[in-house]
């Protein structure tokens, strides 16, 4: 059993000696995180200054992109410095800190997408009803619902983490989430497992079945409708689907390394399939979005070329 000064701090065991290369490293994650800033800065400022974009799709949008920059902001900084540091140790509060951030931004993450989905739906399926069913209030809650909900249960989950008692300090990781720490109780973590389980598959399937339920719905007008319906389906359901898919793929990576034994698995694969899921979201989806919605693209140009002309 550790005593409390062995508790102040965990180490972080996947990471390992790559000599002079832990530069070249560094500069390739440092210039991804700055590319993943930009990207979704960029068209944060695009969707808030442009009064034209103030419509439901694109404030879900600015709420995804806000959420990108929270999940990569959880991970990258303490990131950038183990590269860097001869001893991969992190203090507990900061592990903890992380531990919500790298939680939180997945559970905001799914039900941002669960949200854009039912609004794809309105708008396709109820074209008439649309700005009577999806009204400013509605707007607010849902992305409302989908930070407080997340956050909350974090808030519980990490509270019944800190308070096990420890065997260990090494984490396998290259960052620090709940199951690794867990892993390392001295005590029962059945009440821990359950809830987590509990956590992630209710946010999972709740965010799943109105996904699935939605998608089934604009389908069955896109089959039935006309041509015109069908080309409005495909612009804006694309980009949602290729996020989700892009998204759950990168969840499945850390769901399986998290509950699985992955030793069988090479060192570098397992960092790159860990790191996985908070790098290509945050950097596909401002690509996907703004190169396949036309009016991000317009508004991006012109900002650009403005910004171009004053310099």
């Amino acid at each position: 059993m550790i005593n409390s000064t062995q508790g102040l701090f965990f180490t972080l065991e996947a990471y390992f000696d790559t000599g002079l290369l832990k530069y070249l490293y560094f500069v390739i994650l440092m210039f991804l995180y700055m590319l993943i800033i930009c990207a979704n800065l960029l068209l944060i400022v695009v969707i808030c200054v442009n009064r034209s974009l103030h419509e439901p799709m694109y404030m879900f949008l600015c709420s995804l992109f806000v959420n990108e920059l929270y999940g990569s902001t959880g991970l990258f900084p303490l990131l950038l410095l183990q590269i860097l540091s001869d001893i991969h140790t992190v203090s507990a509060s900061a592990c903890f800190l992380q531990i919500y951030c790298v939680h939180t931004y997945g559970g905001v993450e799914y039900l941002n997408l669960a949200v854009m989905s039912y609004d794809r739906y309105l708008a396709i399926c109820y074209p008439l009803q649309y700005n009577t069913r999806m009204t400013s209030t509605k707007i607010i809650m849902l992305i409302t619902v989908s930070w407080l909900q997340p956050f909350f249960a974090c808030v519980v989950m990490i509270f019944m983490t800190s308070s096990l008692q420890l065997c260990g300090n090494i984490i396998n990781k290259v960052y620090c989430d709940t199951h690794s720490v867990v892993k390392l109780a001295c005590d029962d973590t059945k009440v821990n497992n359950i809830f987590g389980l509990i956590a992630t598959f209710g946010t999972i399937f709740g965010a799943l079945i109105l996904i699935i339920y939605t998608y089934v719905n604009i389908f069955k007008v896109c089959f039935s409708g006309s041509k015109q319906t069908r080309q409005k389906a495909v612009s804006t359901c694309t980009p949602h689907l290729a996020s989700l898919l892009n998204f759950s793929v990168g969840a499945s990576f850390e769901i399986l390394q998290s509950r699985f034994d992955m030793s069988g698995v090479p060192n570098m694969l397992r960092i790159f399939l860990s790191l996985y899921f908070f790098t290509c979201p945050p950097l596909f989806n401002p690509l996907m979005y703004g190169l396949n919605l036309s009016k991000i693209r317009v508004t991006c140009k012109n900002l650009i070329a403005n910004i171009l002309r004053q310099s």
